[in-house]
């Protein structure tokens, strides 16, 4: 869903920046705010695994995500006239992808326990392949549609795609669950979890991914600056999305064929270096520098979203694999939900403090004289990092198996799959 939804990123960011008057600063802020759904996932992850509805742990609240989701974007088409409503609309539109993101990573999970350590990540990077293909349905449409259509039109289009989750929820093969739900299997699963999150093997590295991912970011800025400035139409912007939704395939078949079995430790550490000198290359584009080489500014700007996009997917698909390792069986949307969570809850401090950093660095809508200090001080601090590599484990075997957290838990409630 997230994907096919992706029809309408454009045109929110268009929405904000031209419709609502919103500086910079204030579009991170707000994005932000939007995006705190992610980080309550283990909540949606407890009442999945805890409260079957109609005896069903995932068709039914998968048909709940579609309806929000539909209503989220008739509000946005319909009645949203303030900073205030659009961010209550866009919170209850990330809602529902979060909610329907968490059932759809419990069945990645409960399927992907049974590959063989040959097959290990075959389905993370089917999964991930799929949803970027769903990127490429809606990524130049995005900006195609927007210059033909008010962005409240776009709006009212992409509220009939959750629905589709809807329909699509009763294929799924779930058995009726055979025991009652209530408190005693939502403390048997809380235990499960905090004997898991007391493990070195699991607190270490989800440290180093918070901190990994806290570092402010500068997108919203350059948002600005890439309309304003260098005066990027919405069919381009939407072409830049075609093109990393490509890149992102390309990063799911490169680290799928040459990269699954290298230690994520040695991944992470040659990323982040890599990220951060490619991510520095905007400062070309701020500067101008491009085109004093001959290259436009829209030709410099593809080449950099695509080599950035293979690069972050690369340094992604890890993460998705080790965590899917960590789940013990029973809990598996929760526990996945709450990696998840902290991920997002360092994205939104990485929005938040870029947020601060554009308004101290005085960044506007109109003034840019600073911007190459932001994308500077952004992708340097992407360093800081480095040194606790140490926090990962240092070959992919020392991870600890599902089982084994299983069994150091306390036992959990039998319930038929």
């Amino acid at each position: 869903m997230q994907g096919i939804l992706g029809l309408s990123r454009l045109a929110v960011s268009f929405f904000l920046k031209d419709d609502l008057g919103l500086s910079p600063a204030q579009v991170s802020a707000l994005t932000g705010i939007a995006a705190l759904p992610w980080m309550i996932k283990p909540a949606f992850g407890l009442l999945s695994d805890g409260f079957p509805l109609g005896g069903y742990r995932r068709r039914p609240y998968l048909i709940a995500a579609g309806l929000l989701g539909s209503t989220a974007w008739l509000g946005l088409g319909t009645v949203v006239h303030s900073p205030a409503m659009a961010t209550l609309a866009i919170a209850l539109s990330s809602l529902s992808v979060a909610l329907s993101d968490v059932i759809v990573d419990s069945l990645v999970v409960e399927r992907a326990r049974q590959e063989s350590r040959s097959e290990s990540g075959s389905l993370q990077s089917l999964t991930w392949a799929v949803s970027a293909l769903g990127g490429l349905v809606t990524a130049y449409l995005s900006g195609f549609l927007l210059q033909l259509f008010e962005t409240r039109t776009l709006f009212l289009i992409t509220a009939t795609f959750p629905l589709i989750v809807c329909l699509v929820a009763g294929w799924i093969a779930e058995v009726p669950q055979t025991i009652q739900p209530g408190l005693a299997l939502i403390r048997e699963q809380v235990g499960q979890i905090g004997q898991a999150l007391r493990q070195r093997q699991i607190w270490m590295p989800t440290l180093f991914l918070f901190l990994w991912q806290v570092t402010p970011s500068a997108d919203s800025a350059f948002f600005f600056f890439s309309t304003n400035e260098l005066h990027f139409e919405p069919e381009f912007l939407g072409r830049v999305r075609l093109v990393t939704n490509l890149a992102s395939l390309l990063g799911v078949w490169i680290f799928q064929r040459f990269l699954r079995g290298v230690p994520i430790r040695r991944i992470f550490g040659w990323m982040i270096v890599v990220t951060t000198l490619l991510g520095l290359t905007s400062l070309i584009l701020v500067t101008h520098l491009n085109r004093s080489w001959g290259i436009s500014d829209q030709w410099f700007s593809l080449g950099d979203s695509l080599i950035l996009t293979v690069a972050g997917q690369l340094s992604f698909m890890p993460v998705l694999i080790l965590a899917a390792r960590l789940c013990p069986s029973g809990i598996e949307a929760t526990l996945f939900a709450l990696l998840m969570s902290v991920l997002n809850l360092a994205h939104f401090g990485s929005v938040e403090l870029g947020a601060l950093l554009t308004h101290w660095l005085g960044v506007t809508e109109s003034q840019f004289d600073r911007l190459w200090l932001l994308v500077l001080l952004t992708n340097l601090s992407s360093l800081l990092p480095l040194p606790l590599l140490g926090l990962l484990p240092a070959e992919e075997a020392e991870t600890v198996p599902s089982d084994a957290i299983a069994s150091a838990a306390p036992e959990p409630l039998v319930v038929t799959q």
